[in-house]
């Protein structure tokens, strides 16, 4: 199997964490072409640790964000393959083999395994996500138990990019990632493209990752909040045709305002209204910066994606967010 592999990872700190992911992948039963970190202004030492371990550092002077980052990391590869790694993940040995054998053997663009957490590793942190109609995403099967349904290989769309890999060809064919999202929500807005141009990916469920997550932030800090509520924004504001908007104005409405409700549960209601106002503001330059879309195709595109979001809820018991969704919309698949 060629190992022409690129690892790009993005860096903000976190040096330990980083320290043993570039061991774990020194380990890993395929050699890799090259480590890529990019660091966005760590001041605790991660670059210079890095460089000793073998890495190729990019210093970018300040924290640029996510998508900057990477995509700078994928500009300076020349691999034919580049996986794309979080600081804070942990692989199995085996998970690089595994992965490009899955997307090779099923001539996908990209693929993903399945990353369980690295506190509780009998409970999935993500598979791959999901859309609904609404534009609101679910990472599929996030804090549910590890089971039979995730262990299934699948054709998908939108890949994680906590631990993924793709070729760089596919670059070329459909751009890098947005740098107005920043981070979140950049990897189902890159799906999107993907998926409007036929460029699939797959779900490689034996290969394994274990992460820490949300190590710079947190799950549910304001910051967190506030960028995926605007990048909820952005993604209607790209991908949704004013005839779409009107079409699918309920579940619109209902799956932002559900949303709401989940942050305002977590204490972070105003940062959710701060990143609706900033997408509203910032409208116009989403949507000059999206392609001329069939409005048709995309709904088929989210369709689909939600009848997985739909199909998997019902296998292993629906959270309260897409019960309400589901009944309230009448959505899904049967």
């Amino acid at each position: 199997m060629a190992n022409d592999v690129s690892i790009v990872i993005p860096v903000w700190n976190g040096r330990e964490l980083l320290q043993d992911l570039i061991a774990g992948i020194h380990g890993q039963t395929l050699a890799v072409h090259e480590i890529l970190v990019i660091d966005n202004g760590s001041t605790d030492g991660a670059p210079e640790m890095a460089e000793r371990c073998g890495a190729r550092v990019i210093r970018l002077g300040a924290n640029m964000g996510f998508s900057r980052a990477v995509n700078r990391g994928i500009q300076e590869s020349q691999a034919e393959w580049i996986a794309v790694l979080n600081s804070d993940v942990e692989l199995a040995t085996d998970w690089l083999e595994r992965l490009l054998a899955g997307a090779q053997q099923s001539g996908a663009w990209f693929a993903t395994g399945k990353i369980l957490s690295a506190s509780d590793r009998a409970t999935i942190d993500a598979t791959y996500d999901a859309i609904c109609l609404g534009a609101c995403a679910w990472r599929v099967g996030s804090g549910r138990p590890d089971g039979p349904v995730f262990s299934q290989p699948q054709d998908m769309w939108f890949a994680p990019w906590t631990a993924a890999v793709f070729r760089a060809e596919l670059f070329r064919k459909v751009g890098l990632l947005d740098e107005m999202f920043e981070s979140y929500l950049e990897d189902v807005e890159f799906g999107l493209r993907c998926a409007y141009s036929n460029h699939p990916g797959r779900y490689v469920p034996g290969a394994m990752a274990y992460h820490v997550g949300s190590s710079s932030l947190g799950k549910w800090h304001p910051e967190t909040v506030r960028r995926i509520s605007r990048n909820q924004v952005f993604l209607l504001a790209k991908y949704y045709p004013p005839a779409l908007l009107f079409r699918l104005a309920w579940p619109i409405c209902i799956s932002h305002a559900l949303w709401g409700l989940v942050a305002m549960s977590h204490g972070t209601f105003g940062s959710f209204l701060r990143g609706k106002v900033e997408g509203l503001k910032l409208w116009r330059t989403a949507r000059r910066g999206g392609p001329d879309l069939d409005g048709d195709r995309i709904l088929k595109i989210l369709s689909a994606s939600e009848d997985d979001i739909s199909r998997v809820q019902k296998s292993t018991g629906f959270d309260w967010y897409w019960r309400l969704y589901f009944s309230l919309t009448l959505g899904g698949s049967d």
